[in-house]
């Protein structure tokens, strides 16, 4: 434990200095990010200001929102989704058996031997229009709130750092589980937009299953004192246990398939 504590600052050093090799390329990705994101969220606030709220929610309100699903997704993606995005790749030819023997813990090579500098963009943007969107919405503030703020936004990104992680992870017993990041990104997708504007089972969905309402619209809507379906009176507990439940699990899965891991060979 104290040799892998010691590694993880060399492991994210050696991987920055590789990023900033190419300053020119990043920083173009930074800026791509940015407009694309940015153009997206222009859309629909052309959609919300045209229309006046969308299920109740001003354009104000669905920037909080939009900046919390993103700034959580950029946070827990950072340590999770190019990492475990190539699993299938290590596992078919045979790199993840030399990850195995290494003197190091497997996930903590594998996450901070990758983390990702390339979401700063999204970081940007998201805590641009995050620092905007609060100076419009009434919010009462207090040292719980700002707490609660904080704590809900860490709970959000370990749900998208677990999610991400158990996908990747089923590729050490599945071999292919790449597939499956679709379908995250479909939920993500989702989750962009409140609960409240999809029917029952995607509602359902988004609280339990793939539970990625909890790191958008089930804060926010705390925050902002609107209602929660399905959940009610008993969203603010669940948006602060949603992630320590989620990175619970993903261990729980990541030992699992390690336990269950045969090799390139089968």
């Amino acid at each position: 434990m104290t040799r892998t504590l010691r590694l993880i600052p060399r492991l994210v050093a050696m991987f920055v200095r590789t990023r900033l090799e190419y300053p020119g390329a990043m920083l173009l990705a930074w800026v791509s990010q940015v407009a694309s994101y940015g153009a997206m969220y222009t859309a629909i606030a052309l959609i919300v200001s045209r229309f006046g709220t969308l299920a109740g929610w001003t354009w104000p309100d669905m920037a909080l929102l939009l900046s919390f699903h993103l700034l959580a997704y950029s946070l827990g993606a950072s340590f999770s989704f190019t990492q475990f995005r190539v699993m299938e790749d290590l596992v078919r030819q045979g790199s993840m058996d030399a990850i195995l023997v290494k003197p190091v813990s497997p996930w903590a090579y594998l996450v901070f031997s990758g983390l990702n500098i390339g979401y700063t963009g999204h970081i940007v943007l998201a805590i641009g229009l995050m620092g905007w969107a609060l100076t419009q919405v009434d919010i009462a503030w207090s040292l719980p709130a700002s707490l609660f703020f904080l704590a809900t936004l860490v709970s959000g990104a370990l749900v998208v750092c677990a999610l991400m992680t158990m996908i990747g992870a089923s590729a050490m017993v599945w071999v292919r589980s790449r597939h499956l990041y679709s379908v995250f990104f479909g939920f993500w997708e989702l989750a962009r937009y409140p609960v409240a504007i999809f029917p029952l089972p995607i509602q359902f969905m988004l609280l339990t299953v793939v539970p990625l309402g909890f790191i958008s619209t089930v804060p926010v809507a705390v925050l902002l004192d609107k209602p929660v379906p399905l959940l009610g009176d008993w969203a603010g507990a669940a948006c602060l246990l949603a992630g320590p439940a989620m990175a619970l699990l993903a261990t729980l899965h990541w030992r699992w398939c390690l336990r269950n891991y045969q090799g390139a060979g089968g």
